[in-house]
C-alpha cells in the first residue's frame, strides 16, 4: 500500500496572511491537596506563556514581550498585582461555595476559569470569552449578549443565580472582555511583533521501532501553533487507524505534533515555501530505512 503524508502549515505569508491572535487568563483554585498553592494564574498570548502569579504573592514574567510591555506601562503591572493578590484569592471562597452547593464536605476539589479574547487582525473582529469549570466539568459561561452568566449543566443553576447576583462581578467581566482585554492583546502583539508574527518551519522525522510496528511522524520546531497533519492515499485523506497527537509546546516557544499510521511508503512534507519528498525504497522495506529522493 502506498500512502502520502502531508504537513499543512497554516501560518505563513504565502498561505494565510490573516492571523487570529488570542489572549487567555487561566485561573486554578484548589482545595484538599497538601503542599499545593491555593491558586495559580497564568497569562498566554498566542499560546505563549507570558507570566504567572500565585497565592505566594509571586509574579513571574516569562517573555521579554511581557517584560518590555510592563516596564513601559507600570500601571498595567500594578493592575496585575492588584488582581493577583487582592481579587483572585476570592476564587478560594467560590470553591467553598460550590462545595456547599454540591453537598461536599471534604476531599479534593478544583475550580478553574479561562477568560480572554480572540482578535482577527484582518477583519478586526474581536470575541471575548469567560468560562468556569468545577471538578473537571463545565460550570458557567459569560454571555456577552446579555452580560449574564449561563449554566452549562443543570446542577449549575444555583451557582448561576449567585454569580449573577454579584453586579460588580458581571460589570468587571463585561468591561474586561469587551474593552480591556482586546486593547491589551493588540498592544502585546505590537510589542511582540518579531516573536508573535514570525514563521518557523518544522523539522520532520519518521520513527519506527521495528519493521512491523506503527510508523510515527514527528513534526517539531514550528511556530505558530496552527498546523495540521494528515495521511493521504491517492489524494484521499486517511482517517482510519490514524492516531492524531495534540499540538504540544516545546521549551523554546515552538510547537510539536505527532501522527501515527501503521504502514507508510511515501512521505510528503508541504511547508510554507515548498515541499520535500521522502520515499521508502522497495528493497529496504524489511530494514525500515528511509531515503531522500
Amino acid at each position: 500500500m502506498e500512502a502520502l503524508f502531508y504537513l499543512v502549515y497554516l501560518r505563513s505569508s504565502f498561505v494565510c496572511p490573516a492571523v487570529l491572535h488570542s489572549m487567555k487568563f487561566f485561573i486554578t483554585s484548589s482545595t484538599g491537596i497538601p503542599n499545593l498553592l491555593d491558586f495559580v494564574v497564568t497569562l498566554e498570548v498566542d499560546e505563549l506563556l507570558m507570566g504567572s502569579c500565585d497565592s505566594n504573592e509571586k509574579v513571574d514574567l516569562k517573555q521579554n514581550i511581557a517584560k518590555s510591555f510592563l516596564t513601559e506601562n507600570p500601571e498595567q503591572l500594578e493592575w496585575y498585582r492588584k488582581m493577583c493578590f487582592h481579587v483572585f484569592p476570592v476564587y478560594k471562597s467560590w470553591t467553598d461555595i460550590l462545595m456547599s452547593l454540591f453537598n461536599q464536605t471534604g476531599g479534593v476539589h478544583v475550580l478553574q476559569m479561562v477568560g480572554g479574547c480572540e482578535w482577527d487582525d484582518e477583519t478586526e473582529e474581536v470575541k471575548g470569552f469567560a468560562q468556569f469549570g468545577y471538578d473537571g466539568e463545565d460550570l458557567l459561561a459569560f454571555d456577552l449578549n446579555t452580560f449574564t452568566w449561563i449554566a452549562l449543566r443543570p446542577e449549575a443553576f444555583t451557582a448561576k443565580q449567585i454569580w449573577n447576583a454579584d453586579e460588580d462581578l458581571r460589570e468587571f467581566y463585561k468591561t474586561a472582555l469587551t474593552r480591556f482585554y482586546p486593547e491589551w492583546l493588540k498592544t502585546y502583539v505590537e510589542y511582540g511583533r518579531s516573536v508573535l508574527l514570525r514563521t518557523d518551519l518544522p523539522s520532520v522525522s519518521l520513527l519506527q521501532k521495528t519493521p512491523s510496528s506503527p510508523v510515527s511522524c514527528l513534526a517539531t520546531g514550528f511556530y505558530p501553533h496552527r498546523a495540521s497533519l494528515v495521511w493521504r492515499k491517492d489524494g484521499e485523506e486517511l482517517h482510519e487507524e490514524v492516531d492524531h497527537g495534540e499540538i504540544l509546546p516545546n521549551h523554546d516557544g515552538t510547537f510539536q505534533m505527532i501522527l501515527i499510521y501503521l504502514v507508510v511508503l511515501v512521505l510528503i512534507l508541504i511547508g510554507a515555501a515548498g515541499f520535500i519528498v521522502y520515499k521508502r525504497k522497495k528493497g529496504e522495506r524489511e530494514k525500515g530505512k528511509i531515503s531522500l529522493l
